[in-house]
């Protein structure tokens, strides 16, 4: 079970392994917090601008998520139905409705609910920051709620964070300036995950072309999906591995594994 935030979330860090997992026969589900109303409306026009409607654009971003879904394999998608709460700093993070506001034990026992009917062995969220020091709301709410359900269930045996590892960021910057792409800011020696806290990374090469083309299926946030500007070599090479930090296991695994169901099978 992967626990996501906004629709597009399930693609960058999760893409992979959702789809390698699917393939080899495991049952995967993910679970969208929020319905995206925060993002981009036909032609780019930004949330607030004259134009921007936030529930033609939840409309459109739900349908292209059931796009990505197919493009991964994935069993079940569950959507919380949650408002999208936008980027920290935003007015939009002061509605009442917004999933960052909703008390933590409702939006918990709804995830709660959710592992009691399928019970996954696995679950991977984002961390404590919202994933390598976003600080997205609904991206830290996700990790909150996903944690106390964890807890509050104990039916998951292990439980993931996303990660982005220095070393890989270093190596795709140096890709795209080998590539020739000009590049408007560099990556500060503290931006992403530190090597040495990463446990898992899964090789997901196979799977490149699904999670490019889920990706695309989420054409109206195009403008903002970096990746999907990217030149083919970089792109290969960005994709074909993901990389978590596993927080808890209650089987022996390795400490550090290619396999999160490595001690499960």
């Amino acid at each position: 079970m992967a626990v996501h935030a906004h629709p597009d979330d399930e693609c960058l860090s999760t893409g992979g392994i959702l789809a390698r997992y699917a393939e080899e026969g495991i049952r995967t589900v993910l679970v969208t917090c929020t319905n995206g109303e925060q993002g981009d409306g036909p032609g780019g026009v930004k949330p607030g601008d004259p134009g921007h409607d936030d529930a033609e654009v939840a409309e459109r971003r739900l349908a292209e998520l059931r796009e990505s879904v197919q493009h991964l394999g994935i069993e079940h998608l569950e959507l919380l139905g949650y408002r999208d709460s936008g980027m920290e700093g935003w007015e939009t993070n002061n509605h009442p409705e917004a999933f960052a506001n909703v008390p933590l034990d409702v939006s918990a026992a709804k995830l709660a609910a959710l592992i009691e009917r399928y019970r996954p062995q696995v679950i991977v969220t984002y961390d404590e920051t919202g994933g390598s020091g976003y600080n997205h709301p609904d991206h830290v709410q996700a990790h909150r709620i996903t944690v106390a359900a964890t807890e509050s269930t104990g039916i998951p045996d292990k439980l993931y964070y996303t990660a982005i590892p220095r070393t890989a960021i270093r190596h795709m910057f140096d890709l795209l300036r080998a590539n020739g792409v000009d590049l408007d800011f560099e990556p500060s020696d503290d931006f992403g995950t530190p090597d040495e806290q990463v446990t898992t990374v899964v090789d997901v090469a196979p799977f490149v072309d699904r999670k490019l083309k889920a990706l695309r299926a989420h054409a109206s946030q195009g403008e903002n999906i970096f990746m999907l500007q990217m030149p083919e070599e970089a792109q290969q090479q960005a994709f074909s591995g993901e990389a978590f930090i596993r927080v808890s296991s209650r089987v022996d695994a390795p400490e550090h594994e290619d396999d999160m169901f490595a001690g499960l099978r």
